[in-house]
């Protein structure tokens, strides 16, 4: 048995590696009236990791580019803190920074792609938004806070992390995949598509956003000394097994 009953909230956690869009997507899915999210926490990227006790943070496991290698970063419901408990006071702690009179709470945290299991036994009824990006724009924007590591290193830990979330997902009843490349593709489709997921009228407020980024950090890319070097060509067929091309946008 999950160790919390379904309440009056319906909970929804999103999880993507760093750099991978989990923040913008939370902020415009908190933008609909009847959805709750974390704002001015004071926690970096307001991530629902920082605001807790029971989970290790993703910096505990080696952090951007190297958490998913860690065993212990894996939690599932036979995590020895997948305890009712802990569920209670999971939600007591983010329910600090949640409006609960809106019916709808999210919360996000890379770390989460790794735990949509372990979540799930603790919130029934949950719902997960699985983010994914192209490994390119991920890899040189994690290196920002990871220089010691090559493209070819955080590439490598992206397959890493999704292929363990792609098998977790088959043992998820409520899951979601959003690729970034879509939400700037299309932005209204693919945020009708969330709200008909969350069970919500489409009424979120999209502003302005940046549509290139991933162009630019492809176009970086195919200059750069570092893949002149190494074009990660070998790699191809993993990452296409997640639905991208190496080398391409």
């Amino acid at each position: 048995m999950r160790g919390e009953q379904e309440t009056r909230h319906r909970t929804v956690f999103l999880g993507g590696l760093h750099r991978s869009g989990t923040t913008l997507l939370a902020s415009l899915i908190a933008t609909h009236p009847q959805v709750s999210g974390f704002r001015q926490t004071g926690a970096p990227e307001d991530e629902g990791q920082h605001l807790q006790t029971v989970c290790p943070i993703d910096e505990h496991h080696g952090g951007p580019g190297r958490f998913a290698y860690v065993p212990e970063a894996h939690m599932t419901e036979r995590s020895p803190l997948a305890t009712a408990a802990n569920g209670r006071l999971l939600r007591q702690q983010w329910s600090r920074y949640w409006d609960l009179s809106r019916p709808v709470l999210v919360e996000k945290s890379p770390p989460n792609l790794l735990r949509f299991r372990f979540l799930q036994h603790l919130f029934a009824g949950s719902r997960f938004i699985f983010v994914m990006r192209h490994p390119i724009p991920v890899a040189l924007s994690t290196r920002k806070w990871t220089p010691a590591l090559t493209v070819r290193q955080v590439v490598r830990h992206w397959v890493h992390a999704y292929d363990i979330a792609a098998a977790d997902a088959a043992m998820i009843d409520s899951l979601l995949l959003v690729r970034y490349e879509d939400l700037m593709v299309d932005p209204s489709t693919t945020m009708k598509s969330i709200a008909e997921f969350l069970d919500l009228s489409a009424d979120f407020e999209l502003g302005a956003l940046d549509r290139v980024t991933n162009a630019r950090y492809h176009a970086r890319w195919l200059s750069s000394p570092e893949r002149a070097a190494d074009d990660l060509h070998d790699l191809e067929p993993d990452v296409l097994r997640h639905g991208y091309h190496i080398n391409a946008c």
